[in-house]
C-alpha cells in the first residue's frame, strides 16, 4: 500500500500550524469545488484535498497521522502501519463532516475506513459551504464625475450561477453610484456582486477602484486641483483682476501687482469636496506678445530702454 502524503495534498509543510491548514484547506476547496472549478480533474483533487484535511484538522488525528509517517517505505511506498493500530481509539465520525465525499483513498480505508464505517453506520455524506470570491476591477471616470459625483456604468465579467446550478462566466453591466470627492485610486465596495457563494454561503463582494482620468486642462493632485491661466505682461506687473475655470464654473481672481511667471495664487476649498475639501491652485502663465507691427515693435524698444537690464545676471527689477 502507498503512503498518502495530506501534507503535500494540501502545499503545506510537516510543520504547518492549524491556521495554515485552515487557509489552504479553503483555497483550494474554493478552486477544486466541482460546481465552480474549470480543473479537469476537480472531482479527483477535490476529494483528496477533503480527506487530507479531514486528518488533520484535528490535533489528535493529525498526531496519530504523523507517528504513521514513520513506517512508510522509500518514495511512500510499502506502507505498512503498526500490528497495534486497530487496537486504538476509534475514530469520532464527526470529525469527518467537512468536504469531499464517500470514495477515500485505499490508504485511508485500511487506515481509518473499518473504524469510522462503525461508528458512523457507513454514512460518511459531506457538506462544503465557502463564501462567495471577492471580485475586483476598475472604473474610470471623468474629474468633473469625480468632483459632482454620477452614476456611472460598468461592464464586467462575472460569475453567475445558473438554474441548473452551474456557473458560468457572463458579461454583466452595473449602475455605480460615484460619491462626490471620490479619489484617484479609491476603492468602492458593492456588497453581493462578486462571485456566487457555494452551499449556504453568501456571495462575494465587488471592489471598484476608480481611476480618474487626465483631463486637458485640470491637474489632479489628491483632492487639490491646479489649472494654468496664461496672463498678459501688464496684467502681470500692474495687476489685474481676470476671470478662471474652476471644476464648479468661473471665478474672478485678483493678479497682484508684480506677479511673476509660474506664480501659484490658492482658492482655499475649490478642490475636491470632502470632509476636508482639497483647494485650488492658480498657475500663472505670463504670455510674451509678438511684435509685428512697427508700434509693437517701438513699445519693446521703449521698454528695453526704460528696464535696461540683463535677465541672466540681474533679478528682473525685483530688489
Amino acid at each position: 500500500m502507498e503512503f498518502v502524503d495530506y501534507y503535500n495534498i494540501m502545499g503545506l509543510e510537516d510543520d504547518a500550524s492549524a491556521d495554515d491548514i485552515k487557509r489552504a484547506y479553503r483555497k483550494l476547496a474554493r478552486k477544486y469545488h466541482p460546481d465552480v472549478s474549470k480543473e479537469a480533474d476537480s472531482e479527483v483533487r477535490f476529494k483528496e484535498l477533503g480527506e487530507a484535511y479531514n486528518v488533520l484538522k484535528d490535533p489528535e488525528r493529525r498526531r496519530e497521522y504523523d507517528e504513521l509517517k514513520q513506517y512508510q517505505g522509500a518514495g511512500g511506498a510499502g506502507f505498512q502501519p503498526p500490528p497495534d493500530w486497530h487496537a486504538r481509539e476509534s475514530i469520532n465520525p464527526e470529525d469527518f463532516s467537512g468536504v469531499g465525499g464517500a470514495d477515500y483513498s485505499d490508504f485511508f480505508e485500511q487506515i481509518f475506513g473499518s473504524r469510522f464505517r462503525q461508528q458512523s453506520g457507513g454514512h460518511s455524506e459531506q457538506h462544503f459551504d465557502a463564501r462567495g470570491q471577492d471580485i475586483h476591477s476598475n472604473l474610470s471616470v471623468s474629474i468633473h464625475d469625480a468632483y459632482k459625483g454620477a452614476m456611472v456604468e460598468l461592464s464586467l465579467s462575472t460569475p453567475v450561477v445558473q438554474n441548473d446550478g452551474n456557473i458560468r462566466t457572463e458579461q454583466k453591466k452595473l449602475k455605480v453610484k460615484v460619491p462626490a470627492g471620490v479619489t484617484n485610486g479609491q476603492k468602492i465596495r458593492l456588497r453581493g456582486q462578486g462571485g456566487p457563494g457555494i452551499g449556504n454561503e453568501a456571495a462575494g463582494d465587488l471592489y471598484i477602484e476608480i481611476r480618474i482620468q487626465e483631463d486637458s486642462r485640470f491637474h489632479l493632485d489628491g483632492k487639490d486641483v491646479s489649472v494654468s491661466v496664461p496672463v498678459m505682461p501688464w496684467e502681470a506687473a500692474l495687476g489685474a483682476s481676470i476671470e478662471v475655470p474652476t471644476l464648479n464654473g468661473k471665478v474672478r481672481v485678483t493678479v497682484p501687482a508684480n506677479a511673476s511667471q509660474g506664480q501659484r495664487l490658492r482658492l482655499k476649498g475649490r478642490g475636491l469636496p470632502g470632509k476636508v475639501p482639497g483647494d485650488q491652485y492658480v498657475i500663472l502663465s505670463v504670455i510674451v506678445p509678438k511684435a509685428v507691427t512697427e508700434e509693437q515693435k517701438q513699445a519693446y524698444q521703449a521698454m528695453s530702454e526704460l528696464w535696461s537690464l540683463d535677465p541672466r545676471t540681474d533679478d528682473g527689477g525685483n530688489s
